[in-house]
C-alpha cells in the first residue's frame, strides 16, 4: 500500500471518511465497515449525540459497565458503577465491600477541595519590584478584571480564592507565575479556570503597559507563554479509610488475623518504600477509580496525571495508600487528591453518565470525591489480600478464563464445562488451551 495524505479529512461525510480509510489501509476489504456498524447506536439522534463528543468519530468504542454493590460509605449503601474492561476489577472491589460492610464499612474526610491555575510569564524586571507592583497595584485588578466570569461561580458558593506572584527565576531566567487557587464547587471547572486565567494574561499586559514605574525595555520584555489550569491539586484531597480490631478480621485464607494483618502491612510498607512496586500498587488503585470517573463521565487521565504526580511530590514515587496497626487496631487508608464534577461536560450529556450520577444518589463533587477515593481504596485491599494468601494470579485468571474460552470460539456448553473443571484449579492460559483442543477432538 502507498497511502496518500488527505485534505480536508474532517469535513468528510462519516460514509467518506470510512470509504477512505479502507481503501487507503485495509486493502479494500468491506468487512470492516460492518464491524465499525455493529457498533452505531441503533437510535440515529443518540449515535448523532456521540459523534458530537469528539472529532471525527466513525463508531463507538464500548466498555463493560459493570456495578459493584454493598458499599457502605459514611453510613449511605452504594452500589458503584464501573467502566473498566479489565477482568477482576469489579469482582475485587465487590469482594473488599462485602468484607468491610459488617466492620463500620469506608469513612470519609474532605481535606480540601482547593483546584490551581496559573498565568507563566517572561519579564525582563527585578523580581522585588514586580512584587511590589503585584501587592499594590495587581492583584486587586485581576479580581475586579474577572468579576463578570466569577459571578455566577461565586453566587454557586466558589470563586477565586488567591493569587500569588511566584518567582521561579532560579529555574529559568525571568520566568514568573500567576499562580491562582479557586474553589469550582460541583463542576471539575477547567473552562472556568483557564477563562479566568486568560483574563489575568491580558490584565498582567494592560497593567504593565500603563505602568510609569516600568522602563519601555521592561513593558517590552514582557511575553505571556500560556495560561492553564493545573492537573496536579495537591491541595484537592480526600481521605478514605477502613479500620477494625485484629481480631474482627477474620480473613478466609487460612492464616490467623494476626499473620494476615503483618503481612497486609508489610506489603504497604513496600510499596512506600521501592517505587517500581508502588508503580504496580498504585495502578491497581486507579483500576478502581479511574472505572467510577469513566462511569461518571469525569477525566480518567486528568485523575491519573495527578494521582502519580502526588505519588512523587516528596522526590521519590511513593504508595498512595498507608497502614497500620497500633493497639491492636487494622487501620488502612488512602489520601487521594482528585478534580472532578457533577455538573457541566458529560454529566448532562451522556446517558450513562446521568444514569450513574443517579444510581450514586445524585453525589455533589464532594462526595463524588468520596467515592472514587473509597473505589480506589477497596481495590487496593483486594489486591493485597490476594498477594499476600492465595497470590494474585488465582483470582485473576478465573476471570480471565471467559476471555480465552471466547477467543476459542466456545460454545456455551463448553464453557459451562471449563468453568466447573477449573473450579479447583489453576487457571493458564496453555493449560485453557490444551484441554480446550482436547475436548473438541473428544
Amino acid at each position: 500500500m502507498n497511502q496518500q495524505p488527505v485534505e480536508g479529512f474532517s469535513k468528510l461525510s462519516k460514509q467518506r471518511k470510512i470509504d477512505w480509510l479502507i481503501k487507503e489501509y485495509l486493502s479494500d476489504d468491506r468487512s470492516y465497515e460492518q464491524i465499525l456498524q455493529q457498533y452505531w447506536n441503533g437510535d440515529a439522534i443518540l449515535q448523532k449525540l456521540h459523534e458530537e463528543f469528539s472529532e471525527n468519530t466513525i463508531s463507538n468504542f464500548y466498555m463493560p459497565y459493570g456495578i459493584a454493590p454493598n458499599f457502605l460509605i459514611d453510613g449511605k449503601l452504594l452500589a458503584l458503577p464501573m467502566a473498566v474492561e479489565e477482568s477482576s476489577v469489579v469482582a475485587a472491589a465487590s469482594k473488599a465491600a462485602k468484607f468491610w460492610i459488617d466492620k463500620g464499612g469506608f469513612k470519609t474526610t474532605i481535606i480540601n477541595t482547593k483546584k490551581l491555575g496559573h498565568t507563566h510569564f517572561i519579564i525582563n524586571v527585578e523580581p522585588h519590584k514586580l512584587q511590589h507592583f503585584f501587592n499594590f497595584k495587581l492583584k486587586k485588578r485581576l479580581f475586579e478584571a474577572t468579576e463578570e466570569i466569577t459571578k455566577n461561580m461565586r453566587n454557586r458558593g466558589g470563586g477565586i480564592l488567591n493569587i500569588r506572584l511566584i518567582d521561579k527565576t532560579a529555574d529559568l531566567e525571568n520566568y514568573f507565575q500567576l499562580k491562582a487557587s479557586f474553589d469550582t464547587v460541583d463542576s471539575m471547572g477547567a473552562n472556568f479556570i483557564n477563562s479566568c486565567l486568560e483574563q489575568f494574561g491580558k490584565t498582567l499586559t494592560e497593567e504593565v503597559a500603563k505602568d510609569e514605574t516600568f522602563t519601555p525595555e521592561e513593558k517590552d520584555s514582557l511575553q505571556i507563554v500560556m495560561n492553564i489550569l493545573s492537573n496536579f491539586t495537591p491541595d484537592c484531597i480526600v481521605r478514605a479509610e477502613v479500620s477494625c480490631k485484629i481480631e474482627d478480621l477474620k480473613d478466609d485464607s487460612g492464616i490467623s488475623n494476626e499473620e494476615f494483618a503483618t503481612k497486609f502491612k508489610r506489603a504497604v510498607t513496600i510499596a512506600e518504600i521501592e517505587p517500581f512496586r508502588a508503580t504496580t500498587h498504585n495502578k491497581g488503585i486507579m483500576n478502581g477509580v479511574d472505572a467510577v470517573v469513566i462511569a461518571t463521565g469525569n477525566d480518567f487521565r486528568a485523575t491519573e496525571a495527578c494521582a502519580h504526580a502526588y505519588a512523587a511530590k516528596d522526590g521519590k514515587y511513593t504508595s498512595l495508600t498507608h497502614c497500620t496497626i497500633d493497639g491492636g487496631v487494622f487501620r488502612f487508608w488512602i489520601d487521594l487528591p482528585i478534580s472532578v464534577g457533577v455538573v457541566g461536560g458529560l454529566t448532562n450529556l451522556h446517558p450513562l453518565v446521568k444514569f450513574s450520577l443517579a444510581l450514586l444518589g445524585k453525589p455533589s463533587a464532594q462526595e463524588l470525591m468520596s467515592i472514587l477515593a473509597v473505589s480506589g481504596l477497596a481495590q487496593n485491599f483486594a489486591a493485597i489480600r490476594s498477594l499476600v494468601t492465595t497470590g494474585i494470579q488465582k483470582g485473576h485468571m478465573k476471570m480471565h478464563l471467559l476471555n480465552i474460552l471466547n477467543q476459542l470460539g466456545a460454545t456455551e456448553e463448553e464453557k459451562n464445562h471449563f468453568v466447573t473443571y477449573f473450579k479447583d484449579k489453576t487457571v493458564t492460559h496453555h493449560e485453557v488451551i490444551s484441554q480446550f483442543n482436547s475436548l473438541r477432538a473428544q
